[in-house]
Parts: C-alpha cells; sequence; structure tokens
C-alpha cells in the first residue's frame, strides 16, 4: 500500500447515496446531471450518477456539496508531466 505523506488533505462524506461534501478539492473539470469530475489533492475524483448538481463550491476552501443519485465514485491519479528538462550541461554535451 502506497503512504501518503505531505500536508494534503480529502474527505469525503457521502449520506445515503445522494449527497456528499467534499474537501481537498483542487479544481472542477467538469460536470452535467451525468457525471461529475473533480480534481483533488490526491487525485482525480469521478461521480457518476443521475441528477447531478454541484449546490456549493469554495475552491478557496477547497470544499464541494453535491447532490443527486450517485452510482459510482471512482479516484484515479493525477497524470504526472513527465519529460526532459533541458538543463545547461546537457545541452552542451549532447
Amino acid at each position: 500500500m502506497e503512504e501518503i505523506s505531505g500536508t494534503k488533505s480529502h474527505k469525503l462524506i457521502l449520506n445515503n447515496r445522494r449527497t456528499g461534501s467534499f474537501t481537498g478539492i483542487l479544481d472542477v473539470l467538469s460536470f452535467d446531471v451525468g457525471e461529475i469530475l473533480l480534481e483533488t489533492e490526491l487525485g482525480m475524483l469521478d461521480l457518476k450518477g443521475k441528477d447531478l448538481h454541484v449546490n456549493r463550491l469554495n475552491l478557496e476552501k477547497g470544499e464541494a456539496d453535491i447532490e443527486g443519485e450517485i452510482d459510482m465514485i471512482t479516484y484515479s491519479k493525477v497524470p504526472e508531466v513527465t519529460g526532459k528538462k533541458d538543463k545547461m550541461f546537457g545541452r552542451i554535451f549532447r
């Protein structure tokens, strides 16, 4: 199991699959009545269901409240940008 370190924090409270409160939200990437995609401090959070609505969103505090019929919650890692950064010596000695 991978250990989570640092000051990152994320909390999910789901009530009867109808309402949810979330913390650690960085951004809302997309939303409609069938799917909400959130970027959290610990990865991507994909919510799928019916009649989904974002009732409250405060990105300064990293909080969101969602309601609707929540059928699925999926987490995934945020893809890291990988690439070779040109360093001065790397460019000189190519």
